[in-house]
């Protein structure tokens, strides 16, 4: 166990009991936070085929200005 971890440990008992509410809050609300950047993103791999159509054209989209606006 890391020193850190041993540090919020111990912290974490000397809590008063009528912060122990609020403190729970804050740190679930960090592990939400945390967990909402997971990888792969939620379109990830959306689009059809293996990917290699992209690939073979990457210098044709490149060059056409693949992803930009305007």
């Amino acid at each position: 166990m890391s020193a850190e971890r041993d540090e919020l440990l111990r912290l974490v008992e000397e809590i008063p009991e009528n912060q122990v509410p609020q403190v729970l809050a804050d740190v679930r609300r960090h592990l939400q936070i945390a967990g909402a950047s997971t990888w792969p993103p939620a379109w990830f791999g959306s689009a059809e085929g293996d990917g290699t159509a992209y690939g073979a054209r990457a210098d044709e989209l490149l060059r056409d200005g693949f992803g930009r606006q305007g």
